[in-house]
C-alpha cells in the first residue's frame, strides 16, 4: 500500500485554519463552549475537545449516514475478494491476454456539508479496498464531523499496526480544494458539491490529465401518471421534498402530475405538509430541521420571490420561520410553466414546483429538459410505461426509480448522474474501477514471436 505523506504546503494550510475548529457559541451565551453543555456531551464522546487542531485519532458511533458509512465498509470488505480482471483469447498461438487492476496511489476527496460522513465513506471505503490512501477535505462548515471521522479511522489503523495517516484530513476553504485539484500526486479527485464549483475542479484536474469523479447538482422530478397510487405518491413526495430540509442532491424539486390527479395530489400534499414536525434535529421525533446556513436561507427567499415574479403561486410555506436558527417553511409552488427559469434552476432548499402534464410523453420530456440528470422517479402501475421509462427514450438520469421517491439510494448500486450532474459514479456496482488503473497484459508462453493481424515482419 502506498502511503501519502502530507506535503509541507498542506501542513501549513492546516495550521493556518486550525483556529476555526473551536466548539464555541456567541460571547453572549452563559457558556462559551458548546461541549461543556449537557445537551452536547456527545461531543466529548467523539474524542473532541474545546479546541481541535485537526488531523486524526478516537471513537464514534451513530445513526443515519454514519450507519451508511458502516454499511459501505462491510460492502468494501466483501468487494475486496471479488475485484475481477478478465482473460481474453489471443489470436496469436502461444499467447494469452489478461486484464490487471492496480491501485492509483493517493486519492483526493472533497465533500459537501449536507452529507459530511456518508459521501466521504463511499469514496474512502472503496479507495482503501482498492489499495489506495486518501486525503480528504470536508466542508469548511463541518470540520468537527470530519475530525471525528478521521480520529476514528486513525485509531483503527493504529490498533492494527498501520499508519494512522493512511486516511488524512486537511480542513479549510477553497485554498485547500484548489491545492487538491491541482496536485499531480493525486491521480484521482472525487468532488461532491455544486455544479459551478465542480466545473472548476473538473477543469483543473483535466488540465493536468488527472481522473475525476463528479457528484454535482440535481433538479430531480417525480412523474405521476394517471394510474398512480396517490397514497404512495403523497408519502413519497413528502419525504423526498421535505427530508433534510431540501438539502439533498436527490431532493425532489419538481412534481409532474397528470391533469386528472393534479388537484387531489396537491391538496393531499398540502395537508401532509401541515403535519411535519419542525425542530431541533437532535430531538427525537423531529422530521424537519433548519437550513445549514444564512446563505441557504437567502437562496430560499430569492427563489420564492423569483417564482412569484414568474407567475408562481405559493400553495404552502414561502416564509422564514421566526425562531432561533436558519429555519424556513417547506414550500409548495404551483402555476409555473415547465420551462420557467426558476423551475430549471436548482435551489438547494425545501421548495417543490408542482407541474400539470397531459400525458406521460410530456412528463418524460419535462423530466429530461433540465441540465442536471441525477435522480428521477415515476409512479405508475403500467408495465409498458415502466419499461419505456427505464429505456433509451425514458429518463436520462443516473438514478431512474419506479414507485419510490427520488431520494434514499442504496449502497449496492452505483450512485451518480448524467449531464451537469457530472457523470461520476460512487458506492456500489462497478464504481470501484474508478479508483484503480487498468492494464491489458499480453503473455507469450511460446518460443515464437507472431504479430497480430497476421502482419509479417521478416
Amino acid at each position: 500500500m502506498i502511503i501519502f505523506s502530507t506535503s509541507s504546503r498542506f501542513l501549513a494550510l492546516s495550521r493556518k485554519f486550525a483556529h476555526r475548529f473551536v466548539i464555541s457559541k456567541t460571547m453572549s451565551s452563559s457558556s462559551l463552549f458548546l461541549i461543556e453543555e449537557p445537551k452536547f456531551s456527545f461531543l466529548k464522546e467523539l474524542g473532541l475537545e474545546e479546541k481541535n487542531l485537526g488531523v486524526y485519532n478516537g471513537k464514534w458511533s451513530g445513526n443515519g449516514e454514519v450507519q451508511e458509512y458502516i454499511d459501505i465498509c462491510d460492502y468494501a470488505v466483501g468487494l475486496s475478494r471479488m475485484m475481477e480482471g478478465k482473460v481474453f483469447p489471443s489470436e496469436r498461438p502461444g499467447h494469452s491476454l489478461i486484464e490487471m487492476w492496480n491501485p492509483l496511489g493517493a486519492i483526493g476527496v472533497i465533500s459537501a456539508f449536507n452529507f459530511p460522513v456518508a459521501v466521504y465513506g463511499w469514496n474512502n471505503a472503496l479507495a482503501l479496498a482498492c489499495g489506495n490512501t486518501v486525503l480528504w477535505k470536508g466542508a469548511p462548515s463541518t470540520p468537527l464531523t470530519s475530525i471525528a471521522v478521521i480520529k476514528t479511522l486513525s485509531s483503527v489503523f493504529e490498533a492494527n499496526s498501520l499508519p494512522g495517516a493512511i486516511c488524512s484530513l486537511v480542513c479549510g476553504g477553497s485554498e485547500i480544494g484548489d491545492a487538491i485539484a491541482n496536485d499531480t500526486r493525486l491521480p484521482l479527485v472525487s468532488f461532491t458539491g455544486s455544479t459551478a464549483t465542480g466545473h472548476k475542479v473538473a477543469q483543473a484536474v483535466t488540465k493536468r490529465f488527472g481522473k475525476k469523479i463528479l457528484e454535482l447538482g440535481g433538479n430531480n422530478a417525480i412523474v405521476v401518471c394517471e394510474d398512480a397510487d396517490v397514497d404512495m405518491v403523497v408519502r413519497s413526495a413528502l419525504f423526498a421534498c421535505v427530508g433534510t430540509a431540501g438539502q439533498r442532491c436527490t431532493t425532489t424539486r419538481r412534481l409532474i402530475i397528470h391533469e386528472k390527479l393534479y388537484d387531489e395530489v396537491l391538496e393531499r400534499l398540502k395537508k401532509a405538509y401541515t403535519q411535519v414536525h419542525m425542530g431541533d434535529p437532535l430531538e427525537p421525533g423531529t422530521l424537519y430541521g433548519p437550513m445549514h446556513s444564512k446563505q441557504g436561507v437567502e437562496m430560499y427567499m430569492k427563489a420564492v420571490e423569483d417564482a412569484q415574479k414568474q407567475g408562481g403561486k405559493i400553495e404552502y410555506g414561502g416564509k422564514i420561520v421566526d425562531r432561533p436558527g436558519n429555519f424556513v417553511e417547506p414550500t409548495i409552488i404551483s402555476g409555473l410553466t415547465h420551462d420557467a427559469e426558476i423551475v430549471h434552476r436548482e435551489t438547494f432548499a425545501p421548495i417543490v414546483y408542482i407541474l400539470q402534464m397531459k400525458n406521460t410523453e410530456e412528463g418524460f420530456a419535462w423530466n429530461n429538459e433540465v441540465k442536471q440528470g441525477l435522480s428521477s422517479s415515476i409512479f405508475t402501475k403500467n408495465l409498458e410505461t415502466v419499461f419505456k421509462w427505464l429505456g433509451p427514450k425514458g429518463s436520462d438520469c443516473g438514478i431512474v426509480n419506479v414507485n419510490i421517491p427520488t431520494s434514499g439510494a442504496e449502497i449496492g448500486g452505483a450512485f451518480g448522474g448524467e449531464k451537469h450532474t457530472g457523470g461520476g459514479r460512487e458506492s456500489g456496482s462497478d464504481a470501484w474501477k474508478q479508483y484503480m488503473r487498468r492494464s491489458t497484459c499480453t503473455i507469450n508462453y511460446s518460443k515464437d514471436l507472431p504479430l497480430a493481424q497476421g502482419i509479417k515482419f521478416e
